[in-house]
C-alpha cells in the first residue's frame, strides 16, 4: 500500500509561482505512472500532468503547458510540480496520484494541497 504525502501550496498572487511535492512511502517503481490532478470549485477532478517513471516522459494538460513543470528526486521518492505564471483559474486542490503500471488506473492518492491564486 503506497502512501503519498504532499507538501506545498498556499496563497499566491497572479503571475506567481509555487512548488508542490509528492513523496511516496516506498520506492517508486520503474513501472509506475505518477500524476497530478486538480479539483476546482464546482468541477470534477481533472488531469494536470503525468510522469512516466520508467523514462521520465511527461505529459501536460494544454492549459498548463509551458507554465507547469514536473521533476523528480529518485533518492527521496519524490515528484515535484513547479507551477509558474499562475492564473486565478489555477486555483483548486491539487492531488498527486500513483498507478502501478501504465495500464492501471491511478490507485493511490495524496491528501491534496490547496493552491489559491489571488491578489
Amino acid at each position: 500500500q503506497v502512501q503519498l504525502g504532499q507538501a506545498g501550496g498556499g496563497l499566491v498572487p497572479p503571475g506567481g509561482s509555487v512548488r508542490l511535492s509528492c513523496t511516496a512511502s516506498e520506492r517508486i517503481g520503474t513501472s509506475y505512472n505518477m500524476g497530478w490532478f486538480r479539483q476546482r470549485l464546482g468541477t470534477g477532478r481533472e488531469f494536470v500532468a503525468s510522469f512516466r517513471w520508467s523514462d521520465g516522459r511527461t505529459d501536460y494538460h494544454e492549459s498548463v503547458k509551458g507554465r507547469f513543470t514536473l521533476s523528480r528526486d529518485n533518492a527521496k521518492n519524490t515528484m515535484y510540480l513547479q507551477m509558474n505564471s499562475l492564473k486565478p483559474e489555477d486555483t483548486g486542490i491539487y492531488y498527486c496520484a500513483a498507478a502501478l503500471t501504465l495500464a492501471d488506473p491511478y490507485k493511490f492518492w495524496g491528501q491534496g494541497s490547496q493552491v489559491t491564486v489571488s491578489s
